[in-house]
Order: C-alpha cells, then structure tokens, then sequence
C-alpha cells in the first residue's frame, strides 16, 4: 500500500452521531461512486536487482471530488473504511483493477481490499465474474490485505485464499511489522508476497535500529518463501542499504509516485510484469 495511506485505529460505536465534516466526506464519496468519479492510480513496485523494470503496479483507490481535485484514499478511507461505503470503495477499486488487467494483457496489478469485504456478496461476485470469464485474470492479480486486518480474523481470511489461491490470485500481507501479527497464524496464512511497513525502511540507511527490524523481517519473509517488498522507498541511501539486504522488490517515491493516467496505459503493449512470487 502507498505510504500516504492511513488505516484507522480503532471502530466508530454503532449508532454514534458523525460529525458535520465526516458527513460531507461522506456525501462527497457517495456522490462520487454514484457518478462513476473513481479511479485507480498506479504506483511501480520494481524489482530490486533490475529497478527499470516493474514487477507489478499497486493500484490505489482515488475519488474525483466535487471540483474535480483526485482526492487520495488517505482523506476518506479511515472513515469510510467504518461504514457501507467502504465495501462500496473496494468494489469499485476491484472493478477498475479488473479493467486496468482487462486492457493491458500482460499487466500484473496489486488492489486492496478489507477483510470486511471477504463475503460480501457484491465484492465477491465482482471477482468471481472475472475469474469465470477470463481465468487467466488470476494469475495477474494481486489482492493485498493489511497485516491489522489479516489479524481480525485470520480463519476467515486463511479460507478465502486457499479458495482464491486455487484460482491463480496471489495474495500480499500489507503494511508487515505495523500489526500485532501472530507467528502462529504467520506460518498457516501462506501469503505469497510480504510488504514490509515504511516505518521501517524509511532512513533504514543510517538508522540501526531500523536496520536490525529490516533485516529481521526479510529473513521473515525468506524463512516462509514470501516474496518481500519494501514501502515507502524515497533514496537512493534506503534502496542501496534494501538490496544489500536481500529484498526482492521496492516500492516507493524513489521509484515512482503514484499516477491516474501513466503513459504505458496509453500505449500498445508492452511487457510490465514479470515478476514470479
């Protein structure tokens, strides 16, 4: 996930009152999703022995506001995530990643998505419409879930991959190290990529202590054959200390910050993904 993401901390209560500033953002992703205003923009996570060449794109949820400014998914997400609406935001983040996969054969794209959603006939039936009709789709999805909410009910969540797994969709243990993530639950999930949380890659260069959490959690990710990732790469400092570490990929604005309409999404095809967690 893009380091400008925030999740929230804690559930509203049920039947609280929402405040006259959290109603407005509200009604402005409501009015939004009514009226098609929703996008996806597209942040390169490369490969870190090759950094020109993507492994894959994180596709990031974004609204079109009232007065036409992209609104980023850190200004709604936090509280939509509370209600109906944030089931509505991944439905519409899985609809546009499966039409960005649709249009670009060869493009292995990575979306959200809340534990919230598991079950949640609409979202499901999205993706079970896709895998149906095009089965090779799977195998260029990524779906990612964050470590916090992987833990709120790792059955569930252990069930639905294996169920999706079988279907060629990979699956990314989002923001690791953020949570409080049981090793127990760590070695039975059999998440295929593990991203690494920015806290700890940010200054990893000349911060030891970032540098021993680094080093664990990539051993972490090598010790249950996981893919690793690390967010929020923003020098050249952290991405020489990250492959010297052995991470497999890197995501951040070193790279590349996210975009609505990026140039290769314009043009004929072109290889973008050839990544093999």
């Amino acid at each position: 996930m893009a380091q400008e993401i925030i999740k929230p901390d804690q559930e509203q209560s049920v039947g609280s009152a929402v405040p006259q500033s959290d109603q407005a953002v509200l009604s402005m992703v409501t009015s939004a999703l009514e009226q098609g205003n929703c996008m996806l923009a597209f942040q390169p996570i490369v490969q870190s022995q090759q950094p020109c060449n993507p492994a894959f794109y994180e596709g990031l949820i974004r609204v079109l506001g009232c007065e036409g400014r992209v609104i980023p998914a850190a200004e709604f997400m936090p509280l939509i995530e509370q209600h109906d609406l944030g089931r509505d935001i991944d439905c519409a983040a899985l609809r546009c990643g499966i039409d960005a996969l649709r249009s670009k054969p060869d493009l292995r794209l990575a979306i959200n998505m809340s534990t919230r959603s598991i079950g949640h006939p609409r979202w499901t039936c999205i993706l079970e419409r896709a895998l149906h009709n095009d089965p090779t789709l799977g195998e260029r999805l990524i779906l990612e879930i964050t470590e916090s909410s992987a833990m709120q009910m790792p059955e569930t969540v252990m069930v639905f991959m294996q169920r999706f797994q079988a279907q060629g969709v990979t699956f990314a243990l989002d923001d690791f190290g953020a949570g409080q993530t049981s090793f127990r639950y760590l070695k039975d999930f059999y998440f295929d990529i593990l991203k690494i949380d920015g806290q700890f890659t940010r200054g990893v260069h000349h911060d030891a202590n970032n540098q021993v959490l680094t080093e664990a959690l990539i051993k972490i990710g090598q010790q249950f054959d996981m893919f690793t990732v690390a967010e929020a790469v923003e020098t050249r400092e952290e991405a020489d200390f990250l492959v010297k570490a052995g991470i497999d990929c890197m995501q951040g604005y070193y790279y590349g910050r996210p975009e609505t309409n990026p140039i290769w999404l314009q043009q004929p095809e072109k290889n973008h993904s050839q990544m093999s967690a």
